[in-house]
């Protein structure tokens, strides 16, 4: 999910035919005069500075992380979070950090915590008022979707306000640098894509049924790179950005097909019919396979070689959770809760089991176990083997998660809500080794 956004029965899927059609307006680098630097970030390498952390995969370098905890036992802090949203935390430094949005007051913010005790550093509201309607977000979903980004020096939030993409900066004070309309959007059951970060560029998906377009920004000025047209389809997928074949690949699933292009320039480099019309779940590279799940009203999951050509595929479908892979194995965990391991070589398929729940939240692996979270607030944590499935523990902190966890420097972060209906709030949870 932003992949980090929920949806549950986007069965109701259907296009509205009458739907207004716009062309999007393509520009290419040379027409914006936009020099693309080889800028490095500046965040350290135990960060988890975006969305599914800092290679884009949901892969954790080893450390010594729990993998029990309750809310006595190795429960380093709460923090309650002001309004809803299924943003994912980053880390950046000494500061963990998320969007949210608070629908009474029609506030879009972003807030930084203090990763050592959770004390609220600042927040900072990037839009006040230009709220969609509640007909044109799903009702599992919420006004801050996408998980921000950073560069070390800079954060990136997108948000849908007032009917348009909306791109904004902050530095790390939580002051904004700068604010970019990046298109118009037209879905019924609102944004959800995270952006991605490639060089000195933000990049950002808005497939929707009004005409979907990538565009890549200018992370200094946010001036617009280039943008490029995609079809006329709701889909929610986050983008991936990583080497694959021997040079840098774009990835994105939606509008039946997994697409690549160059993150440069917004070049298609080239385009495989397969997965379906929507979908959610971010495209995993690995080693020189993609390997992608969806979604609505089709399903399958597939694997890709470096110039699209697909290699293995069958018709499980994962829909709202990403894959991750470890080990030469496969991962993922459908909606309603089956947990699949397959190879990542042919993709057979190496056991099949029920972990219990129903899923929006995209695991992640560390030291050989996967962490995913469950919509009624369990963890499970099971061994990343393809001998069978082996639960480790099952851990509870809250009463939902949709967000994924976070993880950096031996702690865990994770968004929690507590409570149900109008009594529900939401809590980020740090979990560490006592």
């Amino acid at each position: 999910m932003n992949d980090n956004m929920v949806w549950a029965c986007v069965a109701l899927l259907v296009l509205v035919g009458c739907s207004k059609k716009t062309p999007v307006e393509e520009i290419s680098v040379a027409d914006s005069g936009i020099a693309i630097s080889d800028s490095a970030p500046t965040y350290a390498p135990s960060d988890w500075p975006a969305w599914r952390g800092p290679t884009g995969n949901g892969v954790a370098v080893d450390q010594p992380l729990p993998t029990t905890w309750n809310n006595s036992t190795n429960l380093k802090w709460r923090s309650d979070v002001p309004g809803r949203g299924h943003s994912s935390p980053i880390v950046i430094g000494d500061a963990v950090v998320l969007a949210t949005a608070v629908r009474a007051d029609e506030q879009q913010m972003v807030l930084a915590y203090d990763r050592d005790d959770g004390s609220e550093r600042w927040r900072t509201v990037v839009h006040q008022g230009g709220f969609p309607s509640q007909r044109e977000v799903h009702n599992k979903a919420t006004n801050a979707n996408g998980t921000v980004a950073s560069d070390g020096q800079r954060l990136f939030t997108v948000m849908f306000n007032s009917g348009k993409i909306i791109a904004t900066a902050l530095d790390l004070d939580g002051n904004q640098l700068w604010q970019r309309e990046v298109g118009a959007f037209n879905s019924k059951f609102g944004y959800a894509p995270s952006p991605v970060l490639y060089k000195s560029l933000v990049i950002i998906a808005a497939d929707n049924q009004g005409g979907g377009y990538l565009a890549g920004l200018d992370a200094e000025t946010g001036e617009l790179a280039w943008r490029t047209a995609r079809g006329n389809a709701s889909s929610y997928s986050s983008p991936a950005v990583g080497a694959l074949g021997g040079r840098d690949q774009l990835l994105i699933s939606g509008d039946d097909r997994v697409a690549s292009y160059d993150p440069a320039s917004g070049e298609e480099l080239w385009s495989t019919p397969c997965l379906a019309e929507a979908t959610c779940g971010t495209v995993v590279i690995a080693g020189d396979r993609a390997f992608a799940s969806g979604g609505y009203p089709d399903k399958e999951t597939v694997c890709l070689s470096p110039d699209g050509e697909k290699l293995w595929s069958n018709n499980t479908k994962l829909y709202e959770p990403s894959l991750v892979a470890a080990n030469g194995l496969l991962f993922g965990v459908s909606d309603d809760g089956i947990a699949t391991c397959w190879s990542a070589d042919d993709g057979q398929r190496m056991w099949r089991k029920r972990l219990g729940g129903n899923f929006s939240s995209s695991p992640v692996v560390c030291n050989a176990n996967v962490y995913v979270a469950n919509l009624s607030g369990e963890c499970f944590v099971f061994a990343a083997d393809g001998d069978g499935l082996q639960v480790v523990a099952t851990n509870r902190l809250g009463d939902d998660c949709y967000a994924s966890p976070a993880v950096s420097d031996g702690e865990l972060f994770f968004r929690v809500g507590i409570g149900a209906g109008n009594q529900r709030k939401e809590q980020l949870v740090c979990v560490a080794e006592e």
